[in-house]
């Protein structure tokens, strides 16, 4: 977007060639928003997988404890599954189409004594710039310490499959201790035929003991919890095949000195449980292009940038912060509470319009204050 309108950009990357992390996540309309008006949201659509539906049960009663559709928004909106090497092409092809430059094998470390520079670990220092924008994510090394949360995920590429309803994120839960679910996310890189991202909870302190206790001993876990993931399974062979990802709560002012602007998990990262993650650092991105161009003076559009994200962000960290512990934690009580009350509650008029708004990303639409 900067590119576009002129500006002169270099993205500093730590890799020694730009490429994607990770495995899938949620597209929610706040993304597909910033995507469309980008000109890009068509060429994400062609790879994901449609998402009408959040579904949960418990595994050992079978009872649902989380069933959100998505055609409770008005104009019946979706998500898209999507893995993040398809964004990933698609934004990256925009920015070499844009001239925005790649300066790889830099690892930023910190900000020198002026704050128009980057510091990388091996001493280099980068030119000096207008504006630096730290996108480094929840473990950046620019700001304020996180909170790390107990629970992460172990996660996979996986083929589809049968036996799954296929526009929907499924999960299955035993109490708030153990979680697994299935997300389709269309296309994906090494999987024939429709792809899903498989993730089982886990607390990063554990992660040495899953590894001891083997492949096979795990996965009869899993099937015991979920009979059908069975062919998932089966193609999961080496441990290393699962990726743990680590979460944290982090809040960091919008603004840290004149030259800096932070966005995405380097200022506000949360659990994953409304899956808002990327949708935020696209909204972020809007928000702050927008407020460039609207203001010559860069104080008065860094202010601009963080007011108009302030709310919308502080709504999502306190659901996250609130819900989190009925889904990915070890206390008895919340998941009693969430399978006899909260499940009673969701299919009550206008509880099931306020889920699909909130894990929509939709709560306070940021679409009309940002001119989306």
């Amino acid at each position: 977007m900067l590119a576009r309108r002129g500006e002169a950009v270099v993205v500093f990357e730590r890799f020694a060639e730009p490429a994607p992390v990770g495995s899938g996540f949620l597209l929610q309309p706040t993304g597909l928003a910033v995507l469309a008006a980008t000109g890009l949201e068509g060429q994400v659509r062609d790879r994901g997988a449609p998402i009408r539906r959040l579904y949960g049960e418990r595994a050992d009663t079978g009872r649902s404890v989380l069933d959100v559709a998505y055609t409770e928004l008005k104009g019946r909106e979706t998500a898209l599954g999507l893995h993040r090497a398809s964004l990933f092409a698609c934004l990256y092809g925009a920015c070499l189409d844009a001239g925005v430059v790649f300066e790889t094998g830099f690892d930023v470390v910190g900000i020198d004594a002026d704050g128009r520079r980057f510091e990388a670990r091996d001493g280099r220092r980068s030119a000096a710039f207008d504006l630096l924008v730290d996108a480094l994510g929840t473990r950046s090394p620019l700001g304020s310490r996180r909170r790390d949360l107990d629970f992460g995920a172990l996660w996979a590429t996986v083929p589809l499959g049968h036996g799954f309803l296929g526009d929907a994120l499924e999960q299955r839960y035993q109490a708030a201790r153990r979680m697994v679910g299935v997300l389709p996310i269309g296309a994906a890189p090494g999987v024939d035929g429709p792809a899903a991202t498989f993730f089982w909870s886990l607390k990063p302190r554990d992660l040495d003991a899953w590894r001891a206790q083997g492949l096979q001993a795990w996965k009869a876990q899993v099937r015991g919890l979920w009979p059908e993931t069975e062919a998932i399974l089966d193609g999961l062979t080496d441990p290393d095949q699962l990726i743990l990802a680590r979460y944290a709560h982090r809040t960091r002012a919008g603004v840290e000195g004149a030259r800096l602007a932070v966005i995405g998990d380097a200022a506000h990262s949360t659990s994953p449980q409304l899956g808002q993650g990327v949708n935020m650092g696209l909204l972020d991105a809007w928000a702050l292009d927008r407020a460039l161009a609207a203001h010559a003076d860069l104080d008065a559009a860094l202010g601009v940038y963080a007011g108009a994200r302030w709310l919308h962000v502080r709504l999502y960290q306190a659901l996250s912060w609130v819900f989190t512990p009925f889904y990915q934690s070890d206390d008895p009580l919340r998941p009693a509470l969430r399978d006899h009350v909260l499940g009673w509650v969701s299919r009550v008029p206008p509880s099931p319009r306020l889920l699909a708004a909130a894990v929509s990303g939709l709560l306070l639409d940021p679409r009309r204050s940002l001119g989306l």
